[in-house]
C-alpha cells in the first residue's frame, strides 16, 4: 500500500504539550530566576513572530546561535522550529573563524549572539542579513525586545514531514573542519522516546534535571526529553564548571537526571561537595561523548550508588545506538565477562560489528560499529564526499572499533583513527588506558601512536597523577607489564599537571597529540 503521507509531528509541539498540561510549574531555571511552561511558550511564540515578520525567516532557512547556556539559547531552538527553520548552535568556544566558517558553510540567514561574542559577530557579519543581541548591544536588535514587541502574537507550527531538516548538528572533527549532522523532525521525534524508554524511564513532571554541559550539543537533545515530559532544567548560574554549585542546585531542585561526559562525572564525584549535600534524588546520572573507564565508574558508583547510565552514539546517531542501564552497571566484585562492555543495542536500532567488506563478524572478533535505525541522521550538509565514505549498504558506519559477544553485549576498543601499527602490531589504546587506570596513583591517561624510525610508531602514554607528582615511568611500565602483552607497553610514558580537553570536556587524542609536539618542539629549541 503506498504511503498517503510523510507528515510528523513538529518538535516545537513538545513544549505546546508541556505549556498546555503543566502550565504554571517550572519549565526553566537559570539563576534566580524562573519561567513557566506558559511563559517560555509565550516568548517562543513571539520570538518565532519576530524571526518571520521583521527577518523573512521560512521554512528551510538557518539560524545561527552562538551562546553560552541561557534561556534564549533554550528557546532559540523551539523558536525555529515553529517555523520549520533550521537551528544552527555553534561550540561557543570555537574561534572567529571557526563561526564564520560555519556561516558560510551552511549559508545561515541570520544569528542570535551574546554580546559578549562581539568579534565572532564582526568576523560574520558580511555573511548575514540580521542578527540578534542577547541583550542590549551595538551587534543587533535585542532579543528580548523582540519578544516584547510580538508578546500579543502568534506564529502557528509550520507543517513538516519527517525528513525536513531541523537542527545541523556540528560534529567536533578530527581533522580539519567539523561536518554538519542534518538532523530532522521525524528522527527526533524517534528519538525522544527512545531516549525516554532507554535512559530514563518512569520520568514525568514531578522530576527535575540539570544541564551541566552546552545545549548546543548532546545536552541539548537531553533538553528535549525534559520538555517531552514537563520535566524542568536548571542551568548553573556560573559561566564555566562549578562543581559545588552544581551539587548544590541538585540537592535544592531534587534533580533526579543529568547528562554529561565522563571527565565531568569524574569531577563531580571526586569533588569534596558530594560528601556535603543530600544527592539521594539522583536516579539518572547519564553520561556519553567517550566510555568511562572501569576505575571512574567504581569511584562514581561508590559515590552515588546505581544511578549510572552510559550510552555510545555520535552526533549522527543522535547518541542512539548501545545502552548500559543502572542495573548493569556492576560493582568492583562484577563477573570479569562485561567488563568494559558498552552495553547493548539500543530500543528500535539495529547494530553490527562489520569488517571492510561490510560483513558481519562473528562474536568475539573485532571489526567497526556499524548501525541501522531512526536515529541515524540525514546525512552530511551540502557534503556528498562524506555521506559516501559515512554510508555503506545502507548502514551508517561510525568508526569506532570493537566487538560483541555472545550475549549481545558490545565493548569499544576505541576509534579507529586511534589505532596504531608498531612493529607490525596493531595496537588499540584503550585496553592499556583502562589498565593503567586501574593504578592508584594515575587519575588520567591518554595514549597515542606516534613515528618511530624503529618501530613504525610507538605508542606515548600521558599520564595525569592524583596528587601531581611524577612516578617512575620504569616502575609503572612494570606494573603495566603484568596486565598487558610486551610488545603493547607504551615506549614512552609523560606525566603533565592535566591533559587538554575539548569544549565540551572531553579528553581527544588529537588536542593531546597537539601539545605533546609542541612541548618536543620547545624542548629541541631550548
Amino acid at each position: 500500500m503506498q504511503r498517503m503521507s510523510n507528515r510528523v509531528m513538529n518538535l516545537a509541539h513538545l513544549l505546546e504539550q508541556s505549556a498546555r498540561q503543566f502550565s504554571d510549574r517550572p519549565g526553566l531555571v537559570w539563576g534566580d530566576t524562573q519561567w513557566s511552561w506558559s511563559a517560555l511558550n509565550a516568548r517562543v511564540n513571539a520570538m518565532a513572530c519576530a524571526l518571520a515578520e521583521t527577518y523573512g525567516v521560512q521554512k528551510g532557512d538557518r539560524i545561527v546561535v552562538q551562546s553560552q547556556n541561557c534561556n534564549q539559547l533554550f528557546e532559540s531552538a523551539f523558536a525555529c522550529w515553529r517555523l520549520g527553520a533550521i537551528w544552527v548552535p555553534a561550540n561557543f568556544r570555537g574561534s572567529p573563524d571557526d563561526l564564520s566558517w560555519i556561516v558560510r558553510s551552511c549559508g545561515a540567514k541570520g544569528m542570535i549572539i551574546q554580546p559578549g561574542f562581539a568579534d565572532h559577530a564582526q568576523h560574520c557579519a558580511p555573511d548575514l542579513t540580521f542578527m540578534i543581541s542577547i541583550g542590549p548591544s551595538e551587534i543587533g536588535t535585542d532579543y528580548d525586545a523582540l519578544v516584547e514587541q510580538y508578546s500579543a502574537a502568534t506564529s502557528p507550527l509550520v507543517d513538516v514531514d519527517y525528513d525536513d531538516p531541523c537542527w545541523l548538528f556540528y560534529t567536533s572533527g578530527t581533522t580539519g573542519h567539523p561536518k554538519a549532522g542534518v538532523l530532522t523532525h521525524g528522527q527526533l521525534n524517534f528519538v525522544v522516546n527512545n531516549h525516554l524508554a532507554d535512559l530514563m524511564p518512569g520520568t514525568t513532571e514531578t522530576d527535575a534535571s540539570i544541564a551541566v554541559a552546552p545545549l548546543s550539543h548532546g545536552a541539548g537533545v537531553h533538553m528535549m526529553m525534559q520538555v517531552a515530559r514537563g520535566v524542568p532544567t536548571i542551568l548553573p548560574a556560573s559561566s564555566g564548571f562549578d562543581a559545588a554549585e552544581i551539587w548544590q542546585l541538585i540537592e535544592r531542585w531534587r534533580v533526579s537526571n543529568l547528562f554529561t561526559v565522563p571527565t565531568i562525572v569524574k569531577l563531580l564525584v571526586e569533588h569534596p561537595s558530594v560528601d556535603q549535600v543530600d544527592h539521594s534524588s539522583l536516579r539518572h546520572v547519564i553520561y556519553a561523548g567517550a566510555p568511562m573507564y572501569r576505575a571512574d565508574q567504581i569511584t562514581a558508583l561508590e559515590k552515588l550508588g546505581p544511578v549510572l547510565v552510559q550510552y555510545f552514539g555520535l552526533g549522527e546517531v543522535t547518541g542512539a545506538i548501545t545502552v548500559l542501564r543502572p542495573d548493569q552497571h556492576e560493582d568492583g566484585s562484577a563477573d570479569a565477562r562485561r567488563e568494559g562492555t558498552c552495553g547493548t543495542a539500543r530500543t528500535g536500532m539495529q547494530v553490527q560489528i562489520q569488517d571492510e567488506t561490510g560483513t558481519e563478524v562473528a562474536p568475539g572478533e573485532t571489526g567497526e560499529f556499524c548501525v541501522i535505525g531512526p536515529a541515524v541522521f540525514a546525512g552530511y550538509w551540502d557534503n556528498p564526499k562524506a555521506n559516501a565514505a559515512a554510508f555503506r549498504n545502507g548502514w551508517f558506519r561510525t568508526g569506532d572499533l570493537g566487538h560483541m559477544d555472545a550475549d549481545g553485549y558490545f565493548y569499544l576498543t576505541g576509534r579507529e583513527s586511534d589505532m596504531y601499527i608498531s612493529g607490525g602490531s596493531n595496537i588499540h589504546p584503550r585496553e592499556i588506558e583502562e589498565k593503567l587506570l586501574l593504578h592508584p596513583d594515575i587519575s588520567e591517561v591518554a595514549i597515542f601512536g606516534y613515528p618511530d624510525p624503529k618501530w613504525g610508531e610507538i605508542g606515548v602514554a600521558v599520564c595525569v597523577t592524583t596528587n601531581g607528582e611524577p612516578l617512575d615511568p620504569k616502575v609503572l611500565s612494570n606494573c603495566l607489564a603484568e596486565k598487558v602483552a610486551s610488545y603493547k607497553l607504551p615506549k614512552s610514558i609523560v606525566f603533565w599537571d592535566e591533559l587538554p580537553k575539548s569544549g565540551y570536556g572531553k579528553i581527544t587524542k588529537k588536542l593531546v597529540r597537539a601539545e605533546y609536539e609542541r612541548r618536543l618542539s620547545e624542548g629541541a629549541r631550548g
